[in-house]
């Protein structure tokens, strides 16, 4: 109840700041987010959470929900149409027409507003490095869209490992092909490795493990390279192509859709995964819920040691999926209105309401205090929650940190971030991604299709090292050596700065 008490402190000082909520006439903000309920009705008229949000802050907030499936295509369209929305979330900040309409305008220039900490507290405790990951040509265009660092891991059927006579945990890379190893051998008809049609997550958690960097790396000279020229690289394939080779991968991986992934592990067809952390406990939740499991059957692992003892994990995000972007369909007069409004979005009320809505509706408290989903008669509130609160939190940020009231964590959710926290000193950050290549700019997404097909190839012995080299020569041939060059004269500059 403390920790409740001392977030009211916090609200009430967060309504002191926001200078906008006095205003006797609403600001009509106009807003453009992705939504994972596209089948399903938003409740726009009387809505207690829009609602709130006005009477908090002044704003009357009206909401276009594009379904996530079309976002990207969806945003496209909008950069060219003249009646932009005011605020827009931006779901990849490194695309193409996202770095071309910042550059010609299309978005308000907030570099000085986000270091501002006495008109805006909250953006400004925002990590430099993380903004510095969305900038363009050393700008920063949006606020970034918060996400758990480093994030991604190993997690698998500790209960499975136990009847293939693994007990321990693994904490080098020989242990988890130990572990992988006897998992393959469980029976015909199942995997040890989930594998799907996304394989680059997988893919470059191998091989950072083994020490290949995460997409480029800066040699021993000080130059920028591409991972797959690092020997770590084929290392980490070769472990995937040894475990598809035992039987230890669906050989038909590659045709399994991604919303099919979490299926495969309910149904006891694999028992391990390279993934987001967060499904680990999520899967072990459900099997409490739907299968009745009362033991503990996941386990997490954040990083392995090689050889040397040294880790290098494979962060799943730079710190952020995306950002919120200030079009210059606010005028120059409303534009410190509206970052005061993207202030208070960060603060905890409106992260709470932005995330969860409003207590008693779409979240609620237990005597501790502790948040909750649903009421605890066990009530289903999910149509309610989907038609109030539906997509809501694609406008959230949590810019300085989680500062929602705390939900009561089970022993597997507390060591997920104890895992975060312990190993993002180990992350292989990628020192290209915020320059600019112009040939990334213009043909980033065809020439990354190469060394993921081919990598993929290779992992299913469809080609052997010799096609696979072939594959990067084909890169570096139609684009991969120009954009080399460009990120080492762009990154040489930033140093020298």
């Amino acid at each position: 109840m403390k920790k409740l008490l001392t977030l009211m402190l916090a609200i009430a000082l967060a309504l002191s700041m926001l200078s906008i909520a006095v205003a006797e006439e609403p600001l009509t903000v106009t807003v453009m987010l992705p939504d994972f309920y596209s089948t399903e009705d938003f409740q726009t008229e009387n809505n207690p959470v829009l609602e709130a949000i006005e009477a908090a802050t002044g704003v009357k907030l009206e909401i276009n929900f594009v379904a996530n499936s079309t976002y990207g295509e969806a945003v496209a369209t909008t950069l060219t149409d003249s009646n932009m929305p005011m605020l827009m979330a931006v779901t990849d900040a490194r695309a193409t027409n996202i770095i071309n309409s910042a550059r010609a305008g299309a978005f308000w220039d907030l570099t000085d507003y986000v270091s501002d900490a006495e008109n805006y507290p909250y953006l400004a405790q925002g990590d430099p490095a993380v903004y510095n990951n969305i900038s363009v040509d050393g700008r920063i265009y949006g606020i970034f869209r918060s996400r758990a660092y480093p994030r991604a891991g190993i997690y698998y059927r500790s209960d499975i490992a136990k009847e293939v006579g693994i007990e321990k945990e693994p904490e080098t890379i020989e242990e988890l092909t130990a572990l992988a190893e006897a998992l393959a051998g469980y029976s015909d008809d199942t995997y040890a490795l989930n594998m799907c049609s996304y394989t680059d997550g997988t893919i470059n958690l191998i091989t950072c493990a083994y020490g290949a960097p995460n997409v480029w790396g800066v040699n021993a000279d000080g130059d920028i390279y591409p991972a797959h020229e690092d020997p770590a690289y084929l290392e980490g394939l070769n472990w995937l192509r040894h475990l598809y080779e035992i039987g230890g991968i669906d050989p038909d991986f590659i045709t399994i859709d991604s919303t099919n992934w979490d299926n495969i592990e309910r149904t006891g067809k694999a028992f391990m995964r390279f993934d987001c952390l967060d499904n680990g406990y999520r899967q072990q939740e459900w099997f409490e819920t739907n299968e009745g499991v009362t033991d503990q059957i996941f386990e997490i692992i954040g990083g392995l040691k090689k050889d040397d003892g040294s880790i290098t994990i494979w962060p799943q995000n730079p710190g952020f999926a995306g950002e919120i972007m200030v079009t210059k369909a606010v005028s120059e007069a409303d534009l410190p209105k509206i970052l005061k409004f993207l202030d208070w979005c960060n603060g905890p009320e409106g992260q709470m309401l932005l995330n969860w809505g409003v207590e008693g509706v779409t979240y609620w408290l237990d005597a501790e205090g502790y948040r909750l989903a649903a009421p605890e008669d066990g009530t289903d509130v999910t149509a309610q929650v989907h038609l109030i609160q539906h997509s809501l939190n694609q406008l959230g940020m949590n810019v300085p940190g989680d500062l929602c009231i705390a939900e009561k964590r089970t022993p597997l959710r507390a060591e997920y971030n104890e895992i975060n926290a312990e190993f993002a000193q180990y992350a292989q950050v990628n020192p290209c991604y915020p320059l600019i290549s112009e040939t990334n700019v213009a043909y980033g997404a065809t020439l990354s299709q190469i060394i993921s097909d081919a990598a993929v190839q290779y992992i299913a012995h469809e080609i052997d090292e010799d096609g696979l080299r072939a594959a990067w020569q084909q890169w570096s041939d139609e684009g991969g050596a120009m954009m080399t060059e460009e990120y080492n004269e762009a990154y040489h500059a930033a140093q020298a700065d």
